[in-house]
Parts: C-alpha cells; structure tokens; sequence
C-alpha cells in the first residue's frame, strides 16, 4: 500500500477568510463542495489544506486525511490490529472510498483513495 498525499483538515467557520489568507501563500482552491474546500499548490499539488465547516456523512470532522493507493487494504489492516473505526468504509457521492480511524494520540484520520 502507498500514501499519495496526506492534508490537514482545519475545522472552520471562516471558510471565504481562509481561502483568502492562505492564497496569500500560493495555495489556490481545487475543490469546493460548500462544507469542505481544498486547496492546493499549484507548483506541488499534493501539498493541500481543507477547511470544514462539518463532515456531510460521518460523526465528526477529521484532522487530517491520508490517500492510498488501496483503502481496502487500509481497512483491513487497521480492523485487524484492532484500530477504533469511527466512520465505516463506505463508497461517497463524490466519488471517494474512506473510512476514519482514531490513531494512538486521539487524532481522527481520514482514510481515502478515489474510485
């Protein structure tokens, strides 16, 4: 199994502001669903932030996600060494397989790789 990327997830309710500021860094948006916005570098574009106002399907924003090449194998490995799922692996609508997991320091990651 391979990372792809890994991005903080900031929870927010000045989503517009942020955007602003940090696009005073270079960051320019790649992805806005309303609840969640992305941003990327364009010279790196792994190198990405989210700012949420909430998670639209699971329990709780997460703190940051990880993208791997098979998020099946993620599951499994992670239920086999007895890992607390909070959001179960499931298929969303825009177009992500994920699950969340608690890691040892408390910290809810989201788990992904696009279908």
């Amino acid at each position: 199994m391979a990372v792809r990327r890994v991005m903080p997830n900031v929870t927010s309710e000045a989503m517009e502001e942020s955007r602003d500021f940090y696009g005073l860094l270079g960051f320019e948006e790649v992805m806005n669903h309303g609840w969640i916005t992305t941003l990327a570098s364009p010279a790196h574009p792994a190198a990405q932030v989210s700012f949420m106002t909430a998670d639209r399907t699971a329990p709780v924003v997460p703190d940051m996600s990880v993208e791997v090449d098979d998020v099946d194998a993620a599951y499994a490995a992670m239920r086999e060494q007895g890992a607390e799922i909070i959001h179960p692996l499931q298929d969303e609508e825009w177009g992500v397989r994920r699950f969340f997991v608690r890691d040892p320091n408390g910290r809810v990651v989201n788990v992904l790789s696009h279908r």
